[in-house]
């Protein structure tokens, strides 16, 4: 147990630290206003979704197709010779 005594200052000093950035970040970022946050909110749904999706100019390999999922496996038919 005299072992971990050792231990003390540095969980004391890591408290605290957090009881400190806990104090200090409980006034948080300010308001944002009312009409800037409702013009922010506009243009995020405006976007268009896809964009993300589309690779990056240079990328070698298509891009990946949606695969429909069923939830069943299913075994590919043979081709008839």
């Amino acid at each position: 147990m005299e072992i971990l005594l050792w231990l003390v200052p540095s969980v004391v000093v890591a408290v605290l630290a957090m009881a400190w950035v806990a104090w200090v970040g409980r006034e948080g970022r300010g308001e944002v206003d009312r009409d800037v946050a409702v013009r922010r909110l506009a243009d995020a749904l405006e976007r268009d979704p896809q964009r993300r999706r589309k690779p990056a100019p240079g990328y070698a390999a298509p891009p990946p197709e949606d695969d429909r999922s069923t939830g069943i496996a299913v075994r590919p038919s043979r081709r008839a010779s």
